[in-house]
């Protein structure tokens, strides 16, 4: 199965739409790139902020993700299911 390789400005309304992407260049253990907008506070409750990006690493769990110049302009981004 091919999996088709898109651009940060295509992959970009997909994470706005609450999907994730991860470079296919990328060799190490990220699994994914993900945009927040909301937080919970202490009682639970739902409170939206400045959208922000986290990623997620294997066996590191989430940290917060800001794209490169090289990121932006790459096109070996993917989707993932």
């Amino acid at each position: 199965m091919k999996v088709e390789k898109i651009n940060f400005e295509t992959a970009l309304p997909l994470l706005k739409a609450g999907k994730k992407i991860v470079r296919s260049g990328w060799e190490g253990g990220e699994d994914y790139i993900k945009l927040f907008n909301q937080i919970f506070d202490s009682s639970g409750n739902q409170i939206e902020v400045t959208p922000y990006f986290l990623i997620k690493v294997k066996g590191e769990g989430f940290s917060m993700f800001s794209p490169t110049p090289c990121d932006v302009l790459a096109e070996d981004w993917v989707l993932v299911e």
